[in-house]
């Protein structure tokens, strides 16, 4: 770890701090659920978003003796602590996404550079660059059908699986952390427009939006 450069992205300072979709419920709106919503969004923003990269078997033994949980088994899966506030995507065949709460990610961080050891391997804190929408409801799997190619039927897409996707244009990372939940993963500078774009598309679903 001594050779690694890193820092708090969470400073001490008080210096007010706004979501990603700040702007966009400001100049698209945020309609409120409704009894006749079938679609409910709502944003997690300021989780802590690590990119682990290295060999599967080193890093799903740091994972474990830090976090208690280890790395998906299988590609395009997800895996989570007990309590579910954890997770952990399969991206690549060397690349995983850790997302924990809040706060978290800076402490986490060094604890896994001291259990990898001289192991090579990289961490990057992507925190600031991302966001997570949630999209739960009836119609949630619609809405998504309109948005991207991918297949989000309950066969190819089960509970647990994660992908990269084209989504209304932009990239992100789709997940099904449980039955009644969908999760999109996105970088900051796509927030408004994907927002717009469900806005847009769940019209019909008289989408409503928990702030």
């Amino acid at each position: 770890m001594s050779n690694a450069a890193t820092f708090d992205t969470r400073t001490e300072a008080n210096i007010p701090v706004e979501s990603p979709l700040a702007y966009s419920y400001q100049r698209s709106g945020a309609p409120v659920p409704s009894a006749k919503s079938r679609v409910v969004l709502r944003e997690r923003p300021f989780l802590g978003h690590l990119v682990l990269r290295g060999g599967a078997i080193v890093l799903d033994e740091a994972v474990r003796a830090v976090l208690g949980f280890g790395l998906p088994a299988r590609p395009n899966t997800l895996s989570h602590s007990e309590d579910g506030a954890r997770s952990i995507q399969w991206l690549s065949p060397d690349e995983w996404l850790l997302i924990v709460p809040g706060g978290e990610e800076f402490e986490l961080e060094g604890e896994l550079r001291n259990a990898l050891g001289d192991a090579h391997y990289a961490i990057v804190n992507v925190s600031g660059g991302q966001t997570l929408i949630e999209l739960s409801g009836e119609k949630a799997r619609e809405l998504l059908m309109k948005s991207t190619p991918s297949d989000v039927h309950p066969d190819a897409f089960p509970v647990g699986k994660g992908v990269t996707a084209v989504f209304a244009k932009a990239n992100l990372i789709l997940r099904r952390p449980t039955e009644t939940r969908w999760e999109l993963v996105l970088r900051r500078s796509f927030a408004d427009y994907c927002y717009r774009w469900l806005l847009d598309a769940g019209e019909e679903y008289a989408i409503g939006v928990e702030k």
